[in-house]
């Protein structure tokens, strides 16, 4: 028998010693753990295309805020990297055309706004370069390298400083806004010259590709509520021979000139002719002016982020397909579409770069909220970056799929179905439907986050169903459009024919369900505990109560009117219509269990209308509590608040629906404490 060496005897003895590690098994996903998940956003490309900057935002309890910083990749998804790391974070990089450097935004030490930072494309700490009275936004590079366009509020004068600083501050109502123009910063001898200035508003711009013109949104003022009243313009890139492109009062966007200045694309909320409430649709219009085309008024999707090919001869767009989005080319000579993607899947964050023919955009699904990916002209996209790998190593994460039923007049309608984590066939669950906002909107497949945090519910054992009702986009106009004129006619039908669904699937417990939703789904969930008292419990967050003074209170009615046909101001108003279709006329035959939740500051769905809610509830005894989180806009930005959110639905979803106890989770650093809703 051969002889083992010392040594090799020796390494024996340590395997035996000293096994390996198991490894950790994949544990059902927290509140916290859900709050931790960082957001990619603003992926550019190098103008080489070797590289990839993005931005990543972290939770940061301390803060209790999102802090973003930028990284860069390189496009094989090799060598990611953070590259800023200032206090108050960093947002929106651009590389120059030539690559030498990086622009970015933040406000640092000594800063009263966000300027303009450079910093080496190679490496070095960024350095400020502009030092504009008033914050800037939306940088864009000149094709020489040479300058940066950006956008800034006008500045305040310095009466305004003055009063505002002796605390002489009553403004006037709609009134008090400073306009936003646009602006140029030449790179070298860091001066500022002005392209813009007038009475109106810039609420977007793109620079053509020869940076010799400019193609933008006016409006009257940067008031949400006016956005209709905005046109399409172009004009030279320093401001002058501006022409008005479209006059109507339709909401456009994305507007861009074709590679040679002879045409130009934007997308619209309306139809050929120009007719308001319509799925989103691109238009081509000379770029002198005249009558534009609708390109897309044959195909029954939702159209956003449109871009022109590298030649012009086609256009690239992402289409709102329903429960999933996708990227499309269209042929401008054959006016044919042609499908680029498909997947479980949506996309965000979607730009072109022609110089390179590529296109780079991130893409969320069930266990995946966003990594980015790199497509070239027509080609198959491929991943860059693993941000997000860990979810589905480290978390168990729950089933989703499309699942269709029929709407209460037969119509075809689609949903997204969330399952337990530990479901059995044949075993019924706890249910809670969960609406979306817009109304013009849809829900798609994708991970979870605070508002919904179906990973959580899973975990509890809860399915969730998420209707695409009547009045939401990317199904046709059809049935977008159910709603005008009726509010309330199909949409709320078509969430009950989906719970029956699910009930019929074997999947849901008719016995034990709940219902949730913000915005609209919230405008949903005052409807539904009035027209059913199925649910054992609700949740509504930002939710409209009447709908005669929510068209004051809000802080726009573009979207509004075409549901009642006019204004309830205006001679022989339809205020019947309005009440008739407003949940507070029936809230008398609410007896569900319902918890309101509003930001203080919210203009879209105000405060007042979860006030009247809750006190019509609390006055005919149903049981119910009022949440206001103070600061929050519309949607709600900080961590703890968020926690709340999720924390007094589900102890509230707990107590009513499966009658089990709810252990509140602490914001990290937190002690214990016996927080529990009344």
């Amino acid at each position: 028998m051969k002889r083992l060496p010392l040594v090799a005897i020796a390494s024996c003895i340590v395997l035996v010693l000293f096994p390996v590690a198991a490894v950790a098994q994949p544990r059902n996903m927290t509140l916290v753990d859900l709050l931790n998940v960082p957001r990619v956003s603003s992926p550019q490309l190098s103008p080489d295309g070797s590289q990839i900057l993005y931005v990543r935002a972290d939770a940061d309890w301390k803060t209790n805020k999102r802090i973003s910083h930028i990284w860069r990749v390189k496009s094989d998804g090799s060598g990611a990297a953070q590259v800023t790391s200032g206090p108050d974070g960093e947002s929106s990089p651009r590389w120059s055309p030539d690559g030498k450097w990086i622009a970015f935004l933040a406000k640092r030490s000594g800063d009263e706004a966000i300027q303009i930072y450079l910093m080496p494309a190679d490496g070095g700490e960024g350095k400020r370069l502009t030092a504009h009275d008033g914050a800037v936004a939306d940088i864009t590079w000149s094709p020489d390298s040479t300058s940066i366009v950006f956008v800034s509020p006008d500045p305040k004068s310095t009466e305004q400083k003055a009063r505002e600083k002796a605390n002489d501050d009553v403004y006037a109502f709609d009134e008090d806004y400073q306009l936003r123009h646009l602006w140029k910063i030449d790179v070298k001898n860091e001066r500022e010259a002005r392209i813009t200035q007038g009475d109106y508003t810039i609420s977007s711009y793109e620079l053509s590709r020869d940076g010799k013109r400019i193609a933008h949104h006016r409006a009257p003022n940067p008031l949400f509520g006016y956005s209709d009243r905005g046109e399409v313009w172009v004009m030279d890139a320093d401001g002058r021979n501006a022409a008005q492109i479209t006059k109507n009062t339709i909401p456009e966007s994305s507007a861009t000139l074709s590679p040679d200045g002879t045409e130009l694309v934007f997308v619209a909320n309306a139809n050929e002719r120009f007719e308001t409430y319509y799925n989103d649709n691109i238009f081509l219009v000379p770029a002198g002016g005249g009558a534009a085309r609708d390109l897309t008024k044959e195909f029954p999707y939702e159209m956003s982020s449109v871009a022109w090919s590298k030649d012009g001869k086609s256009l690239y767009f992402v289409a709102n397909m329903g429960v999933h989005s996708e990227l499309f080319q269209l042929d401008l000579t054959t006016k044919e579409p042609r499908q680029l993607t498909k997947g479980n899947h949506s996309i965000g964050n979607w730009s072109y770069v022609p110089e390179l023919d590529r296109q780079v955009f991130t893409l969320d699904d069930a266990t995946n909220p966003g990594d980015i990916w790199v497509q070239t002209g027509a080609g198959a996209p491929t991943r860059v970056t693993h941000v997000f790998d860990y979810l589905a190593r480290d978390f168990r994460l729950p089933r989703l799929e499309r699942v269709t039923w029929k709407g209460a007049d037969g119509a075809d309608v689609e949903g997204l179905l969330t399952y337990p984590l530990d479901y059995k066939e044949g075993v019924r669950c706890p249910l809670i439907v969960q609406t979306h906002g817009g109304p013009q909107s849809s829900d798609k497949f994708g991970f979870t986050s605070w508002s919904e945090y179906q990973t959580v519910l899973a975990a509890r054992g809860y399915c969730v169903l998420q209707p695409n009702y009547r009045g939401s986009t990317g199904y046709g106009d059809a049935f977008l459009r159910d709603m005008v004129g009726s509010y309330f006619k199909n949409s709320h039908l078509d969430v009950m024919a989906g719970v029956d669904h699910v009930i019929k699937m074997g999947v849901a417990d008719g016995d034990r369900m709940g219902k949730m939703g913000w915005s609209a789904g919230g405008h949903m969930t005052n409807k539904i505990i009035t027209f059913t008292s199925r649910f054992k419990a609700a949740s509504s967050g930002a939710g409209a109560a009447n709908w005669v003074s929510m068209y004051a209170q809000s802080d726009v009615r573009t979207y509004r009117t075409p549901w009642f046909g006019g204004t309830p101001w205006q001679k022989n108003a339809p205020i019947d219509l309005y009440w008739d279709h407003s949940p507070l006329k029936y809230v008398s035959n609410v007896t569900t269990p319902t918890i309101f939740l509003v930001g203080k500051e919210d203009p879209r769905v105000p405060m007042p209308q979860s006030v009247e809610m809750y006190r019509a509830l609390k006055s005919n005894g149903v049981p119910t509590h009022l949440y206001v989180a103070p600061r929050e806009p519309h949607g709600w930005q900080e961590l703890r608040h968020e926690l709340f959110k999720m924390n007094v639905e589900l102890d509230w979803f707990e107590r009513w629906v499966t009658k089990r106890p709810y252990e509140w989770e602490k914001a990290p650093g937190e002690e214990d404490s016996n927080k529990t809703t009344q």
